[in-house]
């Protein structure tokens, strides 16, 4: 059955909700924001460990956040993955501070180009049980996603596929896959990425972007046959939305069978 896997989004030292498609090309560039938090990040990470909520990931969007990124590792040792400029260099110290995953995106590609050596750098660094892939994406004008870096504003050589799951599932744990077109926008999941991921049997797969109310977590339930886990942000009453209140997230996992 599917679950909410919870979240914490860092940009400029803060928890945020953005839009994930409004990112500029400049460093400077202004990004859409659906909220900002008054709450420290080691305030949700000790909410989620309170309520046993486990799979849920920290990501660091740009410079700035890891020392409340790491605040938050330390209010739940093992119980969050991170990730925002992992690399082969850094990634057993943040496992050191307490994620029980890293993830990795643009440090496996070269330029724009997947990179089997960087891919089996990572895995050596670390080992494939404690990575999750990202293979956040866009969609393409001609049908498909391509698989999307650097705060989602660089598309890659690597397509979303069955093919693709099978090809890099030898080198970890899970995947995350952001619908980086309805990320933060509340208008609801991109149903055929949900339906094409729930296709494969292998890793469990978290997919986020668009999710605006608890139907929504039913129909990524019914689309993938329970096999793919939804992450939900702007939505949640805790994060300033009104579609989705986080007890009932709570409560859903519970009768998933999570406790």
């Amino acid at each position: 059955m599917t679950r909410f896997r919870p979240c914490i989004d860092l940009h400029e030292g803060v928890v945020k909700q953005v839009v994930g498609g409004s990112f500029g090309s400049g460093e400077d560039a202004a990004v859409e924001e659906n909220f900002v938090s008054e709450r420290p990040a080691d305030y949700y990470a000790g909410l989620y460990r309170d309520d046993r909520l486990t799979g849920g990931h920290v990501i660091m969007l740009g410079p700035g956040n890891e020392e409340v990124a790491l605040a938050a590792l330390a209010a739940y040792p093992g119980g969050l993955q991170v990730g925002g400029g992992i690399t082969a260099e850094n990634a057993g110290q943040w496992l050191d501070a307490g994620a029980s995953h890293v993830i990795v995106t643009s440090f496996v590609f070269e330029g724009a180009a997947f990179c089997a050596d960087r891919m089996a750098t990572m895995v050596k660094a670390v080992g494939s049980a404690n990575l999750v892939i990202d293979l956040s994406c866009r969609g393409m004008p001609g049908g498909g996603w391509q698989v999307a870096m650097n705060r989602w504003r660089t598309l890659t050589d690597l397509e979303i596929s069955l093919e693709t799951l099978d090809r890099l599932a030898g080198s970890c744990s899970e995947f995350l896959v952001h619908a980086a077109d309805v990320e933060g926008k509340c208008a609801g999941i991109d149903g055929e990425l949900v339906a094409l991921l729930g296709q494969w049997q292998g890793l469990p797969v978290t997919y986020a972007g668009g999710a605006c109310s608890m139907a929504d977590l039913e129909q990524v339930d019914a689309l993938s046959s329970g096999r793919v886990d939804l992450t939900i942000g702007s939505a949640l009453d805790i994060f300033g939305g009104s579609g989705v209140c986080y007890a009932d997230c709570v409560a859903w996992n519970r009768r998933a069978g999570q406790d």
